[in-house]
């Protein structure tokens, strides 16, 4: 049942948090693309170049490395910095709630509670056997015996 649950885990993950990182990166669903997300990140939320890349990078590229169960702890490391970086920052002062009703100044942390939860679940259990982590761990075991 442990191998179905992860896999589980890593795919309600990507569902989740994949559509916004192509928001960022590729404009789909709504979203601002690349260069209008930047802008966002880096004037409206003050965030260094740099920083702003990363956080695209981490929610599109690293959304599909944990769909493909690819350097899984590591990945969910960095979301569970990043979530809790945009509660800190952006969402705190709006509450738990999401803004679903229109009437809130900007979005609650909700959201951001769930893939964290995700996030400290993969961090801790790892991709399972249905992944990418899975077969380099093997290869790696089979070439050091």
């Amino acid at each position: 049942m442990k191998k179905v649950s992860l896999l589980l885990l890593r795919i309600t993950f990507a569902v989740v948090v994949l559509p916004h990182g192509c928001q960022m990166l590729l404009g789909w669903f709504g979203g601002y693309g690349f260069d209008g997300t930047m802008q966002y990140l880096t004037q409206t939320e003050g965030l260094p170049w740099l920083v702003s890349f990363g956080v695209i990078l981490l929610e599109f590229a690293g959304s599909l490395a944990i769909l493909a169960g690819a350097a899984t702890r590591l990945i969910a490391l960095g979301m569970i910095g990043l979530f809790i970086g945009m509660i800190v920052t952006s969402h705190w002062n709006h509450g738990f709630f999401m803004n679903w009703s229109g009437s809130q100044a900007g979005e609650g942390f909700e959201y951001h509670i769930l893939v964290i939860g995700i996030s400290v679940a993969l961090l801790l259990e790892g991709a399972g056997q249905w992944s990418v982590d899975a077969i380099v761990q093997k290869k790696q075991q089979h070439v050091f015996q």
